[in-house]
């Protein structure tokens, strides 16, 4: 889980927006969409790994991965939100 201070100074490495923690719900509908091969992160690589938790960019377009405790703050790497919100 990501502390509140670490949150309070995240921001999206792209456009400098505020990231908010995903809910249960959408990690699981994401997860489900990984476990059927289904998602591709933003650059069009497969994701393979099931995510713990993910942070949300302001205007809900992408989300990047929380694995082990650890945020994925790579554009390429962040997962489109469209057809999830």
């Amino acid at each position: 889980m990501v502390s509140s201070e670490l949150l309070s100074i995240l921001c999206c490495p792209e456009t400098k927006q505020s990231l908010t923690v995903a809910d249960a719900s959408l990690i699981g509908k994401i997860n489900q969409k990984i476990e059927k091969h289904e998602l591709k992160t933003r650059n069009g690589k497969a994701v393979d790994q099931k995510i713990e938790s993910g942070l949300i960019r302001e205007d809900k377009q992408y989300l990047y991965a929380i694995r082990e405790d650890v945020p994925i703050m790579l554009i390429d790497e962040a997962i489109p939100l469209a057809g999830f919100l």
